[in-house]
């Protein structure tokens, strides 16, 4: 052994080299044993034999050939790069199990962007990183020409073109063109919500809408409309937002045409085709085209009164109804009459007003062709057909209708909300109270038309004029004699004696 040499067998720090020991003659390891002493899980690269073959890479002076590699690395086909005189084989300390090292090195995160300082563990994925700074988006649909940054999300976005769905659910057989939308729609199925809010412990299928019910939170509105500045929470709400400034309605009803700025209207919109009614009341079996009437109805069975007035205390079992209560003790009426004038509290009072002036009357009952240009009138009609009066007072089982129950339950606590400023006269009904404050002002605002004469009530001069249309409506049954006047039948009859006990 030459002086300086290390002993065959053994690395520099005198380790000692599986196999190493096992020499032929003159010392020589055996024919084809030279790559023998390496785990099978390690292949050298190509150049790297004996020490023999090495030295006869070296040039002159014994310096090495260019391209030498003075650190170790794994190469295409294992570990390259040994050092000047590496014994043959030789495992660099820390890289004995070559499955390892792979894992090792994904740890590592060397490549790093140079415009926000993030790391990748490859140059590739740095590479797609950055188009999100430069806007750069080389993937283009080669039908509708939209472009993308990765090739993953040109190949989803082009099942929309193709109608490929490839993923489909074991449960129900749903399909869906990418993986992820399957994932979140599984969960339906299992009824798994694995994104939970940190400050209310509410638990949600989808990272977004996690992200979308922090913000209740926060009070963050991110996303701002660029006409009028208002703020939302949601992408999809400012979107939804502009149509107000465009006047944009994409969705049309294919039944009569008319178009709605949101999906959700026009699949509301789209019930009073079909009659569907998804939404029951399990107390009582009513259903509903919407879950908010659900909501609200149920609301009367519960006798749940959520929205108070902080001036008078007055509950209401809707939000809205509480609104429009609070412009009565402001004297507010923002909605206006175009054709005359008239001022409304309520916006749904000026469009049933509004017909008065149009003659529309779009509730027409389906049995007997009626039209009513208000839908609580059409209600009411259609309980003489059915029969219905679902509302049974508790004091004597008398059965109406809502509002004509509370009304009667009147007659029996003897309450009489409306009471008259000028004489301190109450009344159970606000429009005899409208009435009787006719006697104070004078007001007689029906006049008929034939011959000019004022009436203070309505009813009066319903009756005035059957003087000179010579209507009589009350037929007498014993005799079958008519009358203007019901007073008038009344009197009549007792000279038939109606009313009274035989002897």
């Amino acid at each position: 052994m030459e002086p300086g040499a290390e002993p065959r067998g053994l690395d520099r720090q005198g380790r000692k080299i599986p196999g190493g020991d096992r020499t032929g003659e003159g010392g020589a390891a055996p024919a084809g044993e030279a790559r023998g002493c390496i785990t099978p899980s390690l292949s050298l690269p190509a150049g790297a034999g004996t020490e023999e073959e090495n030295s006869q890479q070296k040039g002159p002076a014994g310096t090495e050939s260019p391209g030498r590699s003075q650190s170790p690395a794994w190469g295409d086909t294992g570990w390259v790069g040994q050092q000047q005189g590496d014994p043959v084989g030789e495992i660099p300390e820390g890289a004995e199990d070559r499955e390892l090292l792979p894992k090792h090195l994904k740890g590592q995160k060397s490549a790093i962007c140079p415009d926000c300082g993030k790391s990748f563990g490859n140059s590739s994925h740095l590479a797609r990183h950055r188009r999100t700074h430069t806007g750069e988006k080389p993937y283009t649909c080669p039908e509708c020409g939209k472009s993308y940054r990765q090739d993953s999300h040109l190949a989803q976005h082009r099942r929309s073109h193709t109608g490929e769905r490839p993923y489909k659910c074991t449960e129900c057989g749903k399909a869906f063109s990418q993986s992820s939308n399957l994932i979140i729609h599984q969960r339906t199925h299992t009824g798994e919500r694995p994104y939970t809010c940190g400050e209310c412990g509410r638990s949600f299928g989808h990272s977004s809408d996690l992200a979308q019910h922090r913000r209740v939170h926060t009070g963050e509105k991110p996303f701002p409309c660029p006409q009028c500045g208002k703020r939302f929470a949601q992408s999809s709400k400012v979107t939804q937002h502009q149509r107000f400034h465009t006047g944009e309605r994409p969705f049309g009803c294919p039944d009569c045409g008319k178009a709605f700025r949101l999906s959700a209207d026009l699949l509301r919109h789209r019930r009073t085709h079909t009659g569907e009614k998804p939404y029951g009341c399990a107390e009582c079996g009513k259903r509903f085209v919407e879950s908010s009437h659900l909501i609200r109805h149920q609301r009367t069975h519960m006798g749940e009164r959520p929205y108070r007035c902080p001036q008078c205390g007055k509950g209401f079992n809707q939000s809205s109804n509480l609104l429009q209560h609070q412009r009565t003790h402001r004297g507010e009426r923002p909605y206006i009459c175009s054709d005359c004038g008239k001022a409304f509290g309520v916006s749904s009072a000026l469009l049933q007003h509004r017909r008065t002036h149009t003659g529309e009357r779009p509730y027409r009952c389906p049995q007997c062709s009626k039209s009513f240009s208000v839908s609580s009138t059409y209600n009411i009609h259609r309980r003489t057909h059915t029969g219905l009066k679902p509302y049974a007072c508790t004091d004597c089982g008398k059965a109406f209708s809502r509002k004509n129950l509370t009304r009667h339950q009147r007659v029996h606590t003897g309450e009489k909300l409306h009471r008259c400023a000028e004489c301190g006269k109450g009344f159970v009904r606000l429009h005899h109270l409208t009435s009787h404050q006719r006697i104070h002002t004078g007001e007689r605002p029906y006049c008929c038309t034939e011959c000019g004469k004022r009436f203070t009530q309505l009813s009066g001069l319903t009756t005035h004029l059957r003087i000179h249309t010579g209507e009589r409506p009350y037929p007498c049954t014993q005799c079958e004699k008519r009358f203007a006047h019901s007073l008038s039948l009344a009197k009549h009859q007792r000279t038939h004696g109606a009313g009274t006990s035989d002897p």
